[in-house]
């Protein structure tokens, strides 16, 4: 989906295909019919944006073999499906029955890290749709903060070099960039976005930046506004947003609050949990641990890094971060100039939320990513943007 910001850029709309659990290109394929062909159909649109997590087996033999690329781009168009962004942050098995930390496995201390999102960037730089501006990456923020070292940091740092290099060789060499974004999260060597533009302020905005993930943001209690200025101030790009909410508990301690939250507690996924605090929040690094006896005290607000649907209110007593959705499109979308051009609804978790998440109108995956992509659209237009294909 397209969208025209007043300033004359266009902004594409994408549902990222991680949700799906799928490891091979085939794989890829039967998702998208099962699931990004109907959502289309449903919303009644002639293309559709796909971010595809492409994982790295699959991710190897593309690369290697640029007829199958090809291939790749010829089925996605018959399909009526485009691809601007792909998400590198888990590199494979993401859909295994316990993933927790192995999301940040390899981190960027690891060069098969660096290997595998060059890969995928010669990858999508022949994906792209022949008017395509650009495309954009989004990986992981270099690796889980209680795994890093002084000489972790350095080989991140000189792999980071060394991408920005790649990108650049593959911008001149294809005509367009490839930008990869480093995605803030809880936990993390980078976590806020403080700590992003530590990394990336030196750096060239023109191959890396940020991918703004709104869920993280919220967990983060990080202000929409305060972040983006931050981030403009120090020539900080954002490269994706990625629009997701999480979970808001406004009274931790209330009995019908604990009860609510551990039917959210599961073992696939990690769900940080931040409690509000001045000057940074507490922290717990999964759900389970902050309801524990060791846990969170639960004076004030938590926010709960699980990803919710972005049209639909959790029951009471708990919440959706949506109000931190909306201020950061605000932030990026109605003002003069569009903050960003791609924009990635990254609700991967609906295989593993409560009935209790569950949207009523939204009982499976098709209709609730039609419904999030519907809502992201009215919030679009909201703003001014005008949609381009319909």
């Amino acid at each position: 989906m397209r969208f025209a910001h007043q300033d004359g850029t266009t902004v594409h709309l994408a549902y990222c295909t991680n949700v799906h659990p799928a490891e091979s290109l085939s794989g890829i394929l039967a998702q998208l019919d099962r699931h990004a062909v109907p959502v289309r159909e449903r919303l009644a649109v002639d293309r559709l944006g796909v971010g595809l997590w492409i994982p790295r087996r699959a991710a190897e033999e593309l690369a290697a073999d640029p007829a199958a690329v090809a291939v790749l781009r010829r089925a996605l168009t018959d399909r009526g499906l485009e691809v601007l962004s792909l998400n590198a942050f888990p590199y494979q098995g993401f859909h295994a029955p316990r993933v927790k930390r192995d999301v940040y496995l390899p981190d960027w201390a690891d060069p098969a890290r660096l290997r595998y999102t060059l890969d995928l960037a010669r990858v999508l730089s022949r994906l792209l749709p022949d008017d395509a501006v650009r495309g954009s990456i989004s990986t992981l923020p270099l690796g889980w903060r209680a795994w890093w070292s002084p000489p972790r940091q350095a080989a991140a740092e000189a792999a980071m070099d060394l991408l920005a290099e790649g990108l650049a060789e593959l911008a001149a060499a294809e005509g367009r960039p490839v930008r990869v974004g480093f995605e803030p999260e809880p936990g993390c060597v980078v976590e806020r976005t403080e700590e992003a533009v530590k990394l990336l302020e030196s750096r060239d905005a023109e191959v890396l930046g940020v991918c703004l993930d709104a869920c993280h943001l919220a967990v983060a209690f990080e202000e929409p506004a305060a972040a983006l200025e931050r981030l403009a101030g120090a020539g900080v790009s954002v490269v994706k947003l990625q629009a997701s909410c999480a979970l808001h508990v406004p009274r931790p301690r209330h009995p019908e609050a604990a009860v609510a939250l551990a039917d959210f507690t599961e073992p696939r996924f990690l769900h940080q949990t931040r409690e509000s605090a001045y000057p940074l929040p507490l922290s717990s690094d999964d759900l389970d641990e902050a309801l524990g006896p060791e846990g969170l005290p639960g004076d004030a607000p938590w926010r709960v890094h699980f990803h919710v649907p972005l049209h639909s209110e959790p029951r009471p007593p708990l919440r959706s971060t949506r109000p931190v959705l909306e201020a950061t499109l605000a932030g990026l979308f109605g003002t003069a100039n569009a903050g960003t051009d791609h924009v990635e609804v990254e609700t991967y978790t609906w295989d593993v939320v409560p009935p209790a998440g569950r949207p009523p109108a939204s009982p499976d995956l098709t209709t609730g990513i039609a419904a999030e992509l519907d809502w992201m659209r009215g919030g679009l237009s909201a703003l001014g943007l005008k949609e381009e294909n319909r």
